[in-house]
């Protein structure tokens, strides 16, 4: 089988590249894939996340193993793209340079029939062209995930409020 992505920066501006690879190739082929249609020298890490609907991050797969302590953590050269993504699950949050923080959207658009005469991957077309740097973030919490319960007359620097010994270590 044939899947036909959309990788779309995440940015105001349109850019995207529309990317035909074999459903049984790697991620590490996406991201190479990725890479060469984006014009990316490849000298930084990257992840993959599977998401949900609303682009939400869920699981990581790095392309290194960079864990510790024994525990095993998926890897893009170990997984194929028909193992994370098929029509029910068609999403998926690519991060390249984790200080720059380029971010991209991949959707599933179609699953085809590969034709004999095309090698793949293919890039189908491309729209926009990359900035010089990575679109800026707002990284910010909603109230309810920063697990705080706080009274709104807490004075976080009030430290001469406090019941504890300063010197306790």
């Amino acid at each position: 089988m044939l899947y036909r992505f959309r990788v779309i920066l995440d940015a105001e501006e349109d850019v995207f590249r529309d990317i035909e690879i074999m459903a049984d190739n790697t991620l590490e082929d996406l991201h190479n894939t990725i890479l060469q249609s984006f014009g990316f020298d490849g000298t930084e890490m990257a992840s993959f996340y599977i998401s949900d609907d609303d682009w939400n991050q869920g699981e990581e797969i790095s392309q290194f193993d960079m864990a510790e302590g024994g525990s095993s953590i998926r890897l893009m050269n170990e997984t194929t793209l028909d193992d994370v993504v098929d029509e029910s699950q068609t999403k998926l949050i690519y991060v390249y340079d984790f200080l720059s923080m380029w971010t991209f959207l991949v959707e599933l658009a179609e699953i085809a029939e590969p034709d004999p005469q095309m090698d793949y991957p293919n890039l189908m077309f491309v729209h926009g062209q990359l900035p010089t740097a990575a679109p800026e973030k707002e990284f910010q919490a909603e109230e309810d995930d920063l697990g705080l319960d706080m009274d709104d007359d807490f004075d976080i620097d009030g430290y001469d409020d406090l019941s504890f010994d300063e010197n306790w270590n």
